[in-house]
């Protein structure tokens, strides 16, 4: 029987993989702690490691698990920045879930983009104090507006759809466009300097990259309608958090949806309501009444979890039973799925 090993384990891990191991069969140990060099060791005699975006998979992680006969981790997610996949290159193969659920993510964005602008989260507020002004709760017509996707991958191609029912003109930038697609969904491939100037809201569905990150900074704040509003439901580290905030000081940005948070590992999936809040950035955000944070929520659906965890463990049924490497993540293959999985290691 094959061992598995969760770091940062809560208890909706324990119930969405406990169901989908019923078809395999795993030894599983949940541990609720991130993983670290100082819980690393714990690893010894497992066959495969589990993380999350929060885990540290640092150069001395990866030594740790490979000192410990760690051949496999598989990442229950999408993203991967901290993962140290020049360190793991040839020693341990990576694993994703690329796609668990479009439509929750696009859905959250969308979320946020409605909550920002009727101020629905101010309103609840409001009426729950028996104050049924209207006064500050002034918001526009989504109809006939303008919206930029970054990143055109499934997130971006479903929020995308259902920006057009609302009537709006959607442009798009993306490294790789899918013309096809964008030809079908009417939507327009643009360089990000027009999207930027042209758009009415902005929402970045792009991973995390030494190219990518701080792609929202001073600079491309300042080519940015005034007014506009941000959505970020992909990574914190796509923003450069404090001229995000000089952007809200001075009214440039017009209101903020962030999701993720580019020093979130400190604080997010965890319950600090009974400690002090020392990150003086995320306090600061917290004072904009024009921004709206959630704490990494957009992919918790019980059809992401439950497609999370059934992808997680057939990544790794199909490494165990012939070597088969499905989601791989290579650092050869510049950071993307790996085109030879079909011919097994990427190594």
């Amino acid at each position: 029987m094959k061992r598995i090993i969760f770091f940062d384990a809560k208890p909706y891990d324990h119930e969405f993989f406990d169901a989908a191991n019923r078809r395999h069969g795993y030894e599983i140990k949940y541990i609720p702690n991130r993983l670290s060099a100082d819980n690393a060791p714990s690893a010894a005699g497992y066959d495969a490691v589990c993380a999350f975006v929060n885990d540290d998979l640092s150069a001395p992680v990866a030594a740790i698990l490979h000192r410990n006969n760690i051949r496999i981790i598989a990442m229950r997610c999408a993203g991967y920045n901290n993962v140290d996949l020049n360190s793991v290159f040839g020693k341990i193969h990576v694993v994703r879930v690329p796609a668990y659920s479009p439509y929750a993510v696009a859905e959250h964005a969308v979320a946020l983009i409605m909550a920002l602008n009727r101020k629905t989260h101010k309103a609840y507020n409001r009426t729950r104090d028996s104050n049924f002004s209207l006064s500050g709760l002034l918001g526009f017509d989504l109809h006939g507006k303008t919206a930029g996707i970054i990143g055109t991958g499934r997130i971006g191609q479903v929020l995308a759809g259902i920006l057009k029912g609302f009537g709006m003109r959607v442009l798009a930038f993306d490294r790789f466009p899918k013309t096809d697609w964008a030809a079908g969904a009417g939507v327009e491939y643009v360089e990000l300097d027009e999207l930027y100037c042209q758009s009415d809201i902005i929402s970045l569905h792009c991973p995390l990259t030494p190219e990518t990150k701080y792609m929202i900074n001073e600079e491309s704040l300042s080519r940015m309608k005034d007014g506009v509003m941000l959505i970020n439901t992909s990574r914190g580290g796509l923003i450069q958090t404090q001229a995000l905030i000089d952007a809200l000081k001075n009214l440039k940005i017009g209101a903020a949806g962030l999701d993720v948070y580019e020093e979130e590992d400190g604080y997010f999936f965890e319950d600090w309501s009974g400690e002090v809040l020392t990150d003086d950035v995320l306090a600061r955000l917290f004072t904009f009444p024009n921004v709206l944070v959630t704490a990494h929520q957009a992919f918790f659906t019980r059809e992401a979890l439950r497609n999370i965890a059934e992808t997680t463990l057939a990544n790794l049924e199909a490494f165990f039973q012939n070597g088969r490497l499905d989601n791989e993540i290579c650092y050869r293959c510049t950071k993307e799925a790996c085109p030879r999985k079909k011919e097994g290691a990427c190594f």
